[in-house]
């Protein structure tokens, strides 16, 4: 289901938006895209972020891991 919405943008912005409608249909549909395209980035970051603090918290024991397989190798 579609709902209609008002939103104020700068003039140089649509006039660009208005450059790329054609290959999105129409404005309409360009905004629905780059909102889709910025959320699904958002969603990205918001889950890197959480990898990352993962990867923080347990970095010492993984550290201390790896290590101790590397010191299981055998020069070359």
């Amino acid at each position: 289901m579609k709902v209609k919405t008002s939103v104020t943008l700068a003039e140089e912005l649509v006039r660009e938006m208005d450059q790329l409608s054609d290959r999105f249909g129409n404005r309409s549909a360009l905004v629905e895209q780059a909102v889709r395209s910025f959320l699904a980035a958002e969603r990205q970051r918001a889950r890197d972020a959480k990898d990352l603090e993962i990867l923080n918290r347990k970095a010492a024991k993984l550290n201390k891991e790896a290590q101790d397989v590397l010191a299981y190798q055998v020069e070359l």
